[in-house]
This record gives structure tokens, sequence and C-alpha cells, in this order.
């Protein structure tokens, strides 16, 4: 057959071979749009603005978040009404003065007003207030105001009048200040050592405690009634806890014996028990460096730190821990299942109906709501499996449940199920691109099946295998719905890992940052308090889900730049 494809003569004329080189006319250019210009600008555009929107709101996070810890000044407002006001200037906002008429303001244009935290919740009222600019007679940064930040009841701001101990006058004036830092600081020290004392000794003394009442009454259930000792061990625990008590009894003697007399915002003057002060700072004369310092410490506070305050205060060590153990757990729970499932269904089973029903099966299980794994754990996992092995194992705890209520494992393993389709899918597909020619070599070179899948397939198909885990990390890191019914809680009373025998406790409960950000966003009774918790929290999850991906992507690239020579 003949072509009629138009070519170019050497003197640049299109010619056609069928009609004995005469000159023809030339076809019209392709028009922009049908060249499909249009729309790599229409994508190049949309990933820009995608790249954007990402970007700016993990500013907004960011700046909403860090800027929390840094020592602000602390205002001293003279209002028209005669009272003063001091405080930390939280945010600006312009309202409309319908919605303000109790400030006697002019009802036209918009008013300027300013979120002002003053602090001292026991004795003010509320810690957050707004007021209007217009109001605002005189603003003035006294040098000598300062913040103390309390176990309980928020911060408090005002000067330093006397320091005390025991009812008794130590210091006045302007050396109470280098007064109040010296006893602060063996507040701190003892506050630690109590610390140290309740977890080390109190806390396993109990662990032990509980032990010895089970093994008690295990062998009441098997009719043995010789428990001599298991009394011994119980004496010599309680002897234990009772010199630790003592010693918790004393030093928390020590603790009350200082106060410190701040004057507030109104005048009053309010005795304040260094026992409950963490930390007090002057933010007004404090210089750059020491701003920054004050940062640093108060973010390694933030992260390793317990929560306090219905978790509007203190740290969220707990929640970083409980979060990267349950996806490290899931990911060893659900990684060699996943492969598993997709080896049988690429290189066992035999291609039919079923196995496609299996694949469409899998693909249908990856769209099903996350809720809806967390009642089938909650159902299955901790209901049917978890009370079956109290049943059998753990007779003389009931009916007190110990592995047939919610904890870490029955949460690794609810969201292992839920991950499980997308390292399925992503496995098969890893499978799927290795020629069958590299199979077939193997088997020729006397390799067995087994060896060839080993020792062949699964190393080159191992960067497929590694992003369905990342996928499968990243979904697990965020996920909330379902660790509300199989495990997660406010807030846990001990970590799933401690010194207590067998030291690594999966069934205990946890806490989660995805849950935390919920909790101290929707549910907290201080919610001006909260907000900067919640935008540090979760850009510090945002971190967590980076880091780990980042792990594994970097991994899976040296894996491919690995198999990817060896092939060539």
């Amino acid at each position: 057959m003949l072509s009629l494809t138009r070519t170019n003569s050497p003197s640049g004329e299109r010619t056609n071979p069928g009609d004995g080189g005469s000159k023809g006319t030339s076809p019209p250019r392709e028009g922009w749009w049908s060249s499909g210009a249009p729309w790599i600008w229409l994508n190049a555009m949309a990933v820009g603005i995608g790249i954007a929107a990402v970007a700016g709101l993990l500013g907004l996070i960011a700046t909403r978040g860090l800027a929390h810890f840094w020592p602000a000044d602390v205002a001293m407002l003279q209002v028209d009404d005669g009272t003063t006001l001091i405080g930390e200037l939280v945010d600006i906002e312009f309202t409309d003065p319908a919605s303000f008429e109790q400030t006697g303001q002019p009802d036209s244009g918009q008013i300027e007003r300013w979120l002002l935290k003053t602090g001292n919740r026991r004795v003010n009222g509320p810690d957050f207030r707004w007021v209007p600019t217009a109001s605002v007679v005189d603003r003035s940064f006294p040098s000598d105001v300062a913040v103390f930040e309390r176990t309980e009841w928020g911060n408090a701001y005002g000067r330093i009048s006397a320091v005390y101990e025991d009812d008794a006058l130590v210091a006045t004036g302007s050396p109470a200040w280098n007064e109040l830092q010296s006893r602060l600081e063996r507040v701190t020290e003892l506050r630690d050592e109590i610390a140290a004392t309740q977890a080390r000794t109190i806390d396993t003394v109990n662990y032990g405690l509980e032990r010895l009442r089970l093994e008690k009454r295990r062998r009441v259930l098997q009719g043995i009634n010789e428990a001599s000792d298991i009394e011994e061990q119980e004496r010599v625990l309680m002897a234990t806890y009772n010199e630790a008590e003592s010693r918790l009894r004393a030093l928390s003697e020590a603790m009350r014996r200082d106060a410190v007399e701040i004057v507030i915002m109104d005048g009053r003057s309010i005795r304040q028990p260094l026992s409950d002060v963490i930390r007090v700072w002057r933010p007004n004369a404090m210089t750059v460096g020491g701003k920054l310092l004050h940062y640093v410490r108060s973010l390694a506070v933030f992260l390793t730190g317990d929560p306090r305050e219905a978790n509007t205060e203190g740290g969220i060590f707990p929640a970083i821990f409980g979060t990267v153990m349950m996806v490290l757990l899931m990911a060893v729970i659900v990684s060699p299942l996943g492969v598993m499932a997709a080896i049988y269904l690429r290189e066992y089973a035999r291609q039919g109906p079923l196995v496609r029903l299996l694949r469409i099966a899998v693909n249908n299980l990856a769209g099903v709501p996350s809720i809806v794994y967390g009642v089938f754990g909650l159902g299955f996992f901790v209901y049917l499996v978890g009370g079956t092995i109290d049943d059998l194992f753990f007779r003389e705890a009931q009916p007190a449940p110990t592995f047939g209520t919610p904890g870490l494992i029955w949460a690794s393993l609810t969201l292992a199920l839920l991950t499980m389709p997308v390292v399925i899918v992503s496995t098969e597909e890893g499978l799927t691109r290795i020629p069958r020619a590299m199979r077939e070599s193997s088997l020729a070179l006397g390799a067995t099946k087994a060896e060839t899948l080993f020792r062949l397939v699964l190393p080159v198909a191992s960067p497929s295998i590694l992003t369905g885990i990342i996928l499968a990390v990243a979904r697990a890191a965020g996920e909330v719905a379902p660790l509300m019914l199989v495990g997660v809680v406010k807030l846990a009373p001990a970590l799933p890992v401690d010194l207590n025998p067998p030291f690594i406790h999966l069934e205990r409960k946890f806490m989660h940052l995805g849950f935390h950000i919920y909790d101290v966003g929707f549910q907290s009774p201080n919610v001006e308090a909260a907000r900067p918790l919640v935008y540090a929290t979760a850009l510090l999850l945002i971190v967590i889900v980076i880091v780990l991906n980042l792990a594994a992507i970097m991994l899976r690239n040296r894996l491919e730049n690995r198999y990817q020579v060896a092939e060539t």
C-alpha cells in the first residue's frame, strides 16, 4: 500500500509522493488549543496553587503554634473607668459596634479591641478579656511585672512584693527577686525528687502489690491455700511503701515552706505558695538572648513534659510516645500480613473469578470509613479476642478486664486492618511489574520457587512494598475516629513502657496526638488558652508524619538505586 504522508522537498515545498512531485497546498498549522498546551499550563497552575495552599497552611500552623512559647511582653493598661489591667496582648480584631453596645462606643464604623490574657483566674475570674482600644487611656510595659507559671489555675501576673518562709518575712522590694529565684530552684529540686520517688518507688511497689494480690487469688481459684511466701513479700513491699510515703510527706512539707506575695492588677496582694509555682520570669526586662533561651526551654518542656490543667498547660510527651509507638507497632503488624497476602494473590493463587473477587474486595475495603473499623475492632478484638484471653489466662483479675478492654495492642491491630488494603495493592503492583523472564531465568538456573521469591522477586519489589508502608503510616498516624473506640484516652495514667516487668504493657490505654488535638480544640474548658496548643500539637503531628515518611522514602530510594543497578 502506498503511503500518503506528505514529505518536504529539498526546496522546502511540500510534495505528495502519489501526485508525481507536484506542489500541494500545506495544511493549516496546529492550533494552540488543539496542541494541548493550555492543559499543561492549567495542570501546572493547579499544582502551584496546591503547593502554595499547603505551604500557607503549614506557615499558619507554625506561626500560631511556635509563637506561643515566646515570652511576650506584659502590658499595663489604664482604662477610662479607672481600672488597671495587666496581661499579655494575645490578639487584635475589629468588630461591629452593634455587638459591643455594652462598651458605650458610637454605632458608626468598626471598633478595634484587644484580647488581653490577664491570668489570675483563681481570684479575678476569666483569664482572657476583650478591651476596646478606645477605652484605653494609657499603656505601659513596667519592667518589674512578673509572670508566674503555676501547676494549676493558669498564669499569674503581678509585681513581687515580698518573700516569706513559714510566714516569716525574708525579703522585700528589689532583693525579693533574687531571693525568689534561689528558693524556686530549691522547690524545683524537691518537686523532681518527689516525682522520682513516686515513679521509682511508689508506682513499683503498687505494681508489685497488685501482682501479689492476683497471685494469691489465682491460688485460691486453684484450691491452694498456702500463701505464706506471698504474705512475706507483701510485708517487705509495705515496709518499702511506708518508708517512701514518709519521705514524700517530708518533701511535700518542705515544698510548702516558702511563699511569695504578689500585687495583682486591682491592687490586692495575694500569697502564692512556691509549691504551686513552676517558673517565674520578667519578660519586659529580658534581653533578646534571654527571651531566646526562655523560648528554647519552653519548647523543651512542651516536648518532654506531662500535660496539666485539662491538657491546656504543660507538655505532650505521653501523646508523642503513644503516637509513635502505635504507628511502629501497626507497621510491624501490617507489613508481613499485607506482603504475604499480596504474594499469595500474585504468585501462588490460581488466577480466576475467586481471585478477581478477592482483589475487588480488597480495593473496596480501602474505601470503608475508618469508624467502621473502630466498631469492628471494639467488637472483635476487644470484646471477643480480649475477653477470651482474660477467660483463659487472667481469671484471677476478673471481673476487672486485662486484655478485654481498649488498649494499645487493639488500636494497632485495628489500624493494621485499616491500612492493609494499601499495602496489599502496592505490593501486588510491584510484583506485577517484575518481568516473567526474571523468574524463569532463576528457575532455569536451578533455583526453587521459594528461593526465586525471597532472593529475587521480593528484593526487586521492595520499593513498592515500602511505598505501601509509607502510605499506611501516613494514614494511621492521623486517624482519630477508630482510636476513640479501641484504646486512646484523654489522659493516660501511665506509659505503655516502664520499668515493671514485662516492661512493655500493650494492654494499657494510651494518648495520641490526633485525639489530643481534638480534645484540646473542642473539649477544653478554656478555649483561648488551648488554641495555641492546638496549632503546636498539629505542627508536631505533621512533623512526625514527615519524619517517618522521609525515613521510609530514603530507604526506598536506596533500594531502587541498588536493584536498578543490579538489573542493568
